[in-house]
C-alpha cells in the first residue's frame, strides 16, 4: 500500500470496499462512521429486516496479525455498546428492523494496494 497514506485515509478505502462488498449482496448500505456518544461504528446497514453493525478491521502486507486478530475482547465490547445505544435512541420504535446483528470484516492490502476482504456475519 502507498507509504503516503495516513491510516484513516486507509481506512476509509477499507471501508469503502466492504460498503461494495455489502451492497454487492443485496444489502441497503445506511451509513459510515456513525457517532454515538464517544463510540463510533465503522457501517451501518440494513440485511433485510436486520440492522447490521459491521466494524472493519485493515492490515498491510507486513502485519504481525490479521484484521480479525487484531478485533480484541474490549473492542467488541466497545462496538456492542455503541450498537445498543444506537438501538435505543434510533431503532427501537423503527417497524422496519427486528433485530441487530455485529458482523466483522477484515481487509487486507497487498503491497501493490490490491485489497482482500474477509467477511464474518454474527462475528460477536
Amino acid at each position: 500500500m502507498d507509504g503516503a497514506r495516513s491510516r484513516s485515509q486507509i481506512g476509509a478505502l477499507a471501508e469503502k470496499f466492504v460498503v461494495e462488498h455489502i451492497t454487492s449482496l443485496g444489502w441497503h448500505f445506511l451509513e459510515r462512521n456513525v457517532r454515538v456518544g464517544h463510540y463510533e461504528i465503522d457501517i451501518l446497514a440494513k440485511d433485510g429486516r436486520t440492522l447490521v453493525i459491521v466494524e472493519v478491521r485493515h492490515r498491510g502486507g507486513g502485519s504481525l496479525t490479521s484484521g480479525f486478530g487484531s478485533l480484541t475482547a474490549g473492542k467488541q465490547t466497545r462496538v456492542r455498546r455503541a450498537g445498543e445505544r444506537l438501538w435505543h435512541s434510533r431503532f427501537r420504535h423503527d417497524p422496519t428492523v427486528d433485530h441487530m446483528r455485529f458482523d466483522a470484516a477484515s481487509v487486507h492490502f497487498s503491497a501493490d494496494g490490491q485489497a482482500s476482504i474477509e467477511y464474518a456475519m454474527a462475528a460477536f
